[in-house]
């Protein structure tokens, strides 16, 4: 069976909606802390475009410590409830199985685990038993220590290897094929080279696993170690990265500003559909002009 997230044919990437209600994510920290006010975020990245929500209450970004279960519990399942009654399908991003469980239990269609179902002994169980969707992203280290001097002798090979491993485990656990997504892990535990070699290299997870590929580039630090711009300004970033992502073979994308981000999508997904589709040719033939006319 393929999975629903697959790109469809001719059609554009899926959109995944950043939803933190945290008060410490890098980006968008303290803004939807209070209930209300995430499901009304979430409602209107839905409206904007996003396929899917993705509602976290521990921050992962470098240097992020864990959240106790009750405090995250407290932060997300309310905002699940919400969004699941207005019609939203809702991802739990969490590393925890009882966050996992309740969160499913209030209606969440997916998992988006960082740790690839590795660090809470009961997650590949609960994620079996629920039949929900997983998206598992690779990452090395923890987010505490993550960034403290990663290193790869082929991140791409490394990150195959990986995605490889935790496949095998979830098959074995009875977590359905058809359920799994991957996630490269843009920014956990990665280098710049890395995050570039990655972003370039989606194309060779496609080739090599028939799976779903994610790609979360959003407002990550390495934009700004590339152009110097704040988190707050790294949307034309985004884009372009995204789009590169695209064109690559992303079949979603996880992004916080999904009204502008859609628009990126839309253009990206268009030129790549071109590139790839039955009017490859006239690419070709465009490509051929430019070198006659400047050549």
């Amino acid at each position: 069976m393929t999975s629903r997230w697959q790109r469809p044919a001719n059609g554009d990437v899926w959109i995944m909606g950043v939803l933190n209600c945290t008060p410490d994510s890098f980006s968008d920290g303290g803004s939807f802390v209070d209930v209300e006010k995430a499901v009304t975020h979430g409602l209107t990245m839905k409206a904007s475009g996003a396929a899917i929500v993705d509602v976290g209450g521990e921050s992962t970004r470098p240097g992020s410590r864990p959240v106790a279960l009750e405090d995250e519990l407290q932060r997300v399942i309310p905002v699940v409830k919400g969004l699941v009654a207005a019609g939203c399908l809702v991802s739990i991003d969490t590393m925890k199985a009882e966050v996992m469980s309740q969160a499913v239990e209030a209606g969440a269609g997916m998992v988006n685990d960082v740790s690839a179902l590795i660090h809470d002994a009961d997650s590949l169980r609960v994620v079996a038993e629920s039949g929900v969707d997983v998206c598992l992203m690779h990452m090395q280290g923890a987010p505490e220590t993550m960034q403290q001097n990663p290193k790869y002798s082929g991140v791409l090979d490394e990150v195959a290897l990986f995605f490889e491993q935790r496949i095998e485990s979830c098959l074995k656990a009875g977590v359905a094929e058809s359920s799994i997504l991957l996630d490269p892990g843009i920014g956990f535990g990665k280098r710049l080279e890395d995050n570039l070699a990655l972003i370039r290299g989606i194309s060779e997870f496609k080739r090599r696993f028939s799976m779903p590929v994610l790609l979360g580039v959003s407002r990550k630090s390495f934009i700004g170690q590339l152009t110097g711009s704040p988190v707050e300004d790294r949307e034309i970033e985004t884009a372009v990265a995204g789009a590169i992502g695209i064109l690559q073979g992303t079949d979603i994308v996880r992004v916080h500003d999904v009204s502008l981000q859609a628009r990126a999508i839309r253009m990206a997904s268009a030129l790549s559909t071109l590139a790839t589709g039955p009017d490859a040719s006239i690419l070709r033939d465009m490509e051929a002009m430019d070198v006659r006319t400047n050549g």
